[in-house]
């Protein structure tokens, strides 16, 4: 069984690669596509699991407390992104920010309300696992709201379902936290376009392209005899082109780390420069 549930966090973690999860603007069309993915992959799992004929108190708290929560966590994470992007209401940046602030209170209700469980779960407690993570063990003194363990008992113990929730209620915290800089950024964007000559340039490319860009023309030392620093750089940027490239910092970190190619962009620029002058030189 460890094999197989290794396998397929490994298998879940690579199919995550193909989204940045850094970004708080995530297609509704690669949404479907992943909450889909791991809906399967979590009924796949629950068929092989509950054909084991026996399976040991440790490795099933590890599983109810570890390995299903992260992809449940994953799943509820997902479509509660999806369901905010749905609903979300037309209007000012302040009418944004206020939905969003909603949906920040609603995580913190949860918290209120699951704080016991969640001091037992973030200080890495074990004395209650066997009450929590064992199917059929649990303490109904502890208490228990949950459906899933009503509904699924075989592959549930209701407080799997609620170290998924903490999960995707930390994720969900930073996906809107980031929404809400977001509308500051572009509020700060949109007050530097006033003061700029009027142009319909908008940037198209990957974010990271121009990110890469920033950090060239700040090591390149042109810009104010070399004083620019990278803030103001990007600052420019992101107001000439009517875009916010969010935290560039991690961009800038996630490009030192290629393996090949660090300057990927860049190189791509310089060889569609060359090919476009062989071609004037043809003509």
């Amino acid at each position: 069984m460890k094999e197989y549930l290794s396998q397929k966090l490994k298998e879940v973690h690579q199919e995550l690669e193909a989204i940045d999860m850094e970004s708080c603007d995530i297609s509704v069309k690669a949404l479907v596509s992943i909450i889909e993915y791991l809906e399967g992959c979590l009924q796949e799992i629950r068929t092989r699991f509950v054909s084991f004929e026996s399976i040991r108190e440790e490795d099933e708290i590890v599983f109810f407390k570890e390995i299903k929560p992260e992809i449940l966590g994953f799943l509820l994470y997902f479509n509660k992104i999806h369901t905010i992007e749905l609903k979300c209401p037309n209007g000012s940046n302040d009418t944004l920010a206020a939905y969003y602030q909603r949906e920040l209170d609603g995580l913190t209700y949860f918290f209120q309300q699951n704080l016991d469980f969640y001091q037992y779960y973030r200080s890495k407690s074990s004395h209650l696992d066997k009450h929590y993570f064992i199917r059929h063990k649990r303490c109904h003194q502890l208490g228990l709201e949950s459906v899933h363990y009503i509904m699924d008992n075989e592959f549930a113990t209701g407080y799997d379902y609620k170290v998924a929730k903490i999960i995707c209620n930390e994720m969900l915290r930073i996906f809107l936290n980031r929404k809400m800089h977001a509308l500051e950024k572009q509020t700060v964007i949109n007050k530097n376009r006033a003061t700029y000559p009027v142009n319909d340039l908008k940037w198209t490319g990957p974010k990271v392209a121009l990110v890469e860009l920033g950090y060239a023309l700040d090591a390149s030392k042109y810009l104010n005899r070399g004083n620019a620093d990278i803030k103001e750089i990007m600052m420019a940027l992101e107001t000439v082109f009517n875009i916010d490239l969010g935290e560039y910092y991690r961009t800038y970190v996630s490009i030192r780390e290629r393996k090949i190619d660090r300057t990927k962009y860049l190189n791509l620029i310089t060889e569609n420069l060359v090919r476009r002058m062989d071609e004037d030189d043809e003509r």
